[in-house]
């Protein structure tokens, strides 16, 4: 078994005072060698970490021992080496950024279990929608749920209120998702206080469907994209296909790397226009960099994919 721990973990729960709780958690984290990012806001916890089992046994101790987090569900994986170059807990505004702060997160929509979320989707008066931006959506995603090609989840509010009329017509209840879970449940907070009721959104998300569901009975189309160093999952959250462009940090199919526009490191065809000469230089060295490191057996943090633990 491979000795890393890999935790994603979220919790919409109150912490009053988030700031007290940092420095005692940052401490905890790095007494038992566990590295990653984790956000604290009033609305409550996000992240992604890993270190070795000891080690992250005593931080989700730590964890669950904070205000409404006893029962944290937390979605685990295994790692042959550290995806992680830092240890950072950080205080936001949101846990995950919606720009609404006037909506409850806890007083989201209905949880639906892996085993019955096809069951709901398949029933013609359900709207489906799909959470996450577009790039992940290009990836993967369930078969007929709608995209709203957004580009950050800070435009699904004004997306789902320009398009609110075409999209309930007909529609008796709203199914939604994302990777892991915590978009779609503030999404469901989000159409509660825009006056819908009847919300759902899928536990554990994606991967948890991907995780539970036999790929036979599967409503899933292509991989899901993921915000570590796998890029891309599918069934059974086996590797996926796609690689990671380390210029734009954004995935790369197949198609994209048989490309003359995709260079390892360097460019791939959705940002080689928007690069200069001298930033395709300067990757070209990052990368070379990267794979002197690499032959040494050392780490470079240029071949991390370490950005905030949620999604934007």
């Amino acid at each position: 078994m491979p000795p890393i721990r890999v935790c994603a973990l979220y919790r919409f729960t109150p912490f009053p005072d988030p700031a007290a709780l940092q420095a005692p958690l940052l401490a905890a984290c790095e007494a038992a060698g566990v590295r990653g990012t984790l956000l604290l806001a009033r609305e409550g916890i996000n992240g992604t970490i890993a270190g070795p089992d000891a080690g992250m046994e005593v931080v989700l101790t730590h964890i669950r021992a904070l205000p409404g987090c006893a029962t944290l569900d937390v979605k685990e994986a295994r790692a042959d080496a550290m995806p992680f170059h830092r240890t950072k807990v950080r205080l936001k505004r949101e846990i995950v950024t919606m720009g609404e702060p006037a909506i409850d997160p806890l007083d989201a929509g209905h949880y639906v279990d892996p085993a019955e979320w096809n069951a709901l989707i398949a029933d013609p008066a359900t709207l489906v929608i799909d959470t996450r931006n577009d790039y992940e959506v290009a990836v993967g995603s369930f078969a007929g749920a709608v995209d709203p090609q957004t580009r950050t989840f800070r435009e699904f509010p004004a997306w789902f209120r320009e398009h609110r009329d075409e999209l309930l017509a007909g529609t008796k209840q709203v199914a939604m998702f994302c990777t892991g879970g915590i978009r779609c449940e503030k999404a469901t907070a989000f159409l509660k206080a825009e006056g819908v009721d009847d919300v759902f959104h899928l536990k554990g998300g994606i991967l948890r469907y991907l995780e539970d569901v036999p790929a036979e009975e599967s409503r899933w189309q292509g991989e899901c994209f993921v915000f570590d160093e796998r890029v891309a999952v599918g069934h059974g959250l086996t590797p996926g296909t796609h690689g990671l462009c380390r210029a734009c940090r954004m995935p790369v199919s197949p198609a994209d790397r048989a490309s003359p526009l995709f260079e390892e490191g360097v460019s791939c065809p959705r940002c080689h226009a928007a690069r200069s000469e001298m930033d395709r230089a300067r990757y070209a060295e990052r990368h070379r960099q990267a794979l002197l490191a690499e032959a040494r057996g050392e780490a470079h943090v240029g071949r991390r994919y370490e950005e905030d633990a949620s999604p934007s």
